[in-house]
């Protein structure tokens, strides 16, 4: 099996020529890619193995598993303290500086490849990396594109799922039924060593308040404190907001979107709350183009949820999300944040979820969740089911 086929080298050049200049401004030799991530990034597949990129020229992938794997620079190895006798027979020499993942990697493995490299000079590009992947290729937007398209096809179809006397259980296992019968792979990437969650989530009347230990914008209590997020085993019952916040990915680039959708009619609050989230979408998707800061967009947010006297129900009640948004791609949190005190800048090509959301009390969440592209002209909206609240 060919690591990667010529016709999606090209693809793979803009990419390591991203990381190496990533590796120039840093002034670091090479770096070594470890997690399945950035390996599918850097190399177009899942290895058991290490990425080895310099600052000029193609990468050295060393193999472990799977065993089959051939093509230019490749080497099978057992163990990482091979790397510098295959290094000596290539007569190359070992960088005096490297790139790590450290925050995704363990102490043992950082001290492990530290050794190996016999070098003092190991920095944590963890952050670096997902600079790097933060602004797509014209093939990764293409690719988040189709998964947008698929999702939102998908979440056109959740009121043909409702049936009376449901849980919210039994209808987020019909909704995610339904998205993987059209093709989603179901994986759920998330960034953090205390990040999890099962394809997204169903947010039901007061459980959308439930506090959460994970870092999203609504938590949920969940089905069991294993897993303290989403769907309770709620009733479905009327006047309550059910929010679908799942996943879209069909191709390993996740599209973000939420949808509102109620058991009969909600309170006046709730639509209301809900047209405010969409005014904050368009304000901050018109205004969302490169070089914009990214927390100014947070701060127009909370700027139009006082207009509107919304302050005390926006992202949470007792625990309110300090964000507005945030990147998506190859895992659900990319970067940037649009957040307070972050003074990133947007790039052309980034690709962001933008999820005003509110709560209301005795009704539940509503608020709508979209993935935009930033181009010149301001966010270009790549999800499109319908926004407004849908009865079932």
């Amino acid at each position: 099996m060919l690591l990667y086929t010529d016709s999606f080298k090209k693809e793979l050049l803009l990419r390591w020529s991203k990381i190496q200049r990533k590796l120039k401004e840093l002034d670091v030799e090479a770096c070594l890619i470890s997690t399945n991530v950035n390996s599918w990034y850097a190399v177009g597949q899942i290895i058991i193995g290490y990425v080895y990129l310099r600052q000029e020229g193609e990468p050295l992938v060393f193999v472990r598993r799977p065993s089959d794997i051939t093509g230019n620079n490749v080497y099978p190895i057992r163990k990482i303290e091979q790397i510098p006798d295959i290094f000596a027979d290539l007569q190359m020499e070992l960088p005096q500086s490297i790139l790590l993942e450290g925050d995704e990697i363990s102490y043992a493995e950082w001290m492990r490849y530290k050794a190996v490299f016999n070098t003092e000079r190991c920095i944590n590009g963890t952050h670096a990396l997902r600079q790097v992947r933060s602004i797509k290729t014209d093939y990764e937007v293409a690719e988040l594109r189709e998964s947008a398209r698929l999702q939102s096809i998908a979440y056109k179809d959740i009121p043909l799922l409702y049936r009376p006397g449901m849980t919210d259980h039994e209808f987020t296992v019909e909704v995610e039924r339904l998205f993987r019968l059209r093709g989603n792979l179901g994986l759920f990437r998330i960034f953090g060593s205390s990040m999890e969650a099962f394809m997204g989530s169903v947010l039901v009347g007061e459980n959308a308040a439930a506090t959460s230990p994970y870092d999203f914008a609504l938590g949920g209590k969940g089905m069991h404190s294993s897993l303290p997020f989403g769907h309770s085993g709620l009733l479905l019952e009327k006047g309550k907001s059910i929010m679908v916040d799942i996943n879209g990915n069909f191709n390993g680039y996740i599209a973000d979107q939420t949808r509102t959708f109620s058991i009969g009619e909600l309170s006046e609050e709730a639509y209301y709350a809900h047209k405010v989230s969409l005014e904050i979408q368009q304000v901050l998707a018109e205004a969302g183009k490169p070089g914009t800061v990214c927390e100014e967009l947070y701060q127009r947010s909370l700027q139009i949820v006082k207009k509107y006297n919304l302050e005390d129900c926006y992202m949470g009640i007792e625990q309110q999300a300090k964000f507005v948004g945030h990147g998506v791609g190859l895992v659900i949190n990319e970067l940037p944040v649009l957040c307070d005190r972050n003074k990133e800048l947007l790039e052309t090509n980034m690709t962001i979820a933008l999820e005003p959301k509110f709560i209301i009390k005795g009704v539940g969440a509503v608020g709508t969740e979209n993935t935009y592209v930033v181009t010149d002209k301001g966010m270009e909206k790549l999800t499109f089911a319908p926004e407004d609240i849908i009865e079932l």
